[in-house]
């Protein structure tokens, strides 16, 4: 069977034919100049990229390397630093400590010092106290003796300073520890005197009954009383003058303190035998 391209091809005549050749071997040309371009054109971008690629690729390892050096530096200072702080640290814990230690230290000799402190203001108080007590100018308590003394019941004879002062003397003879008058604390300022007619003890007129309150023990005060020799003459004076007097052993006596201007006391001595001499003199020529 005849090729039906060579039938065509022979029955086209000369001129067509060469026109058409031509025509197609122009458009061949051109197709295969365009296919060249385009393949030159995509083949030139990916060499730009691979070349941007690798590029970019080396500089990042050249970035990471520089960074990981400067970073590996930065590791060392920061480490030394780190360990610098550290060994400052430990001293600085090491100076706390042995500040800490110091401290207590001192809080425990501090502490010492004020329990002495607080053991010496306590014996203070209580010397302070006793003092009080012995001088009349704090308040007391105690087991003691209660001894009243009345003017002799028709009243011919009242009992004057002079008697009271003898029963008292007896009693600090006899122990007694502090004594009161009708409420008047005696002191080493304490005065009993006659005033007119009325008994004053303090600056305070008393009226009888006098109340004696005397601290002391109970259980030998009034035996040591009549030992004494003002005591005696206390009792031989009263049986003789007739005036009433009772003594009762209490188990618990109250004693106020002295006026507080009792204490302004502006001198004072010792007393001598020489003093005592005279104040026996004086009372023996008071007696009646």
């Amino acid at each position: 069977m005849p090729d039906s391209t060579a039938t065509s091809r022979a029955s086209t005549p000369l001129l067509t034919l060469i026109t058409q050749e031509s025509m197609d071997g122009d458009y061949q040309h051109v197709a295969e100049r365009r296919a060249a371009t385009t393949s030159d054109s995509e083949t030139r971008p990916r060499h730009r990229i691979a070349l941007v690629v690798i590029a970019t690729f080396g500089l990042l390892v050249t970035v990471a390397a520089v960074q990981t050096s400067q970073q590996s530096g930065v590791s060392d200072a920061s480490r030394n630093t780190l360990i610098s702080e550290i060994e400052s640290g430990r001293d600085s814990v090491a100076d706390r400590q042995a500040q800490i230690v110091a401290l207590r230290e001192e809080n425990v000799a501090q502490q010492t010092k004020a329990d002495a402190a607080n053991a010496a203001e306590q014996e203070a108080v209580s010397q302070l106290n006793q003092l009080r007590a012995t001088t009349g100018f704090g308040a007391v308590n105690g087991p003691g003796v209660r001894v009243t003394v009345n003017d002799r019941p028709d009243g011919t004879e009242l009992v004057k300073d002079t008697d009271l002062r003898l029963l008292i003397n007896g009693l600090w003879e006899a122990g007694a520890e502090a004594i009161a008058i009708n409420g008047q604390r005696l002191t080493a300022r304490s005065a009993i005197r006659n005033s007119a007619v009325a008994i004053h003890v303090n600056v305070r007129p008393l009226s009888p009954p006098y109340v004696v309150l005397a601290i002391g023990d109970n259980r030998t005060l009034q035996a040591d009383l009549l030992d004494t020799t003002t005591g005696l003459q206390f009792r031989d004076l009263a049986d003789s003058l007739g005036f009433p007097v009772t003594m009762d052993n209490e188990d618990r006596l109250s004693l106020p303190a002295a006026p507080e201007r009792m204490s302004d006391l502006r001198w004072a001595h010792e007393k001598t035998p020489r003093h005592q001499a005279n104040e026996h003199q004086q009372e023996k020529e008071t007696q009646p």
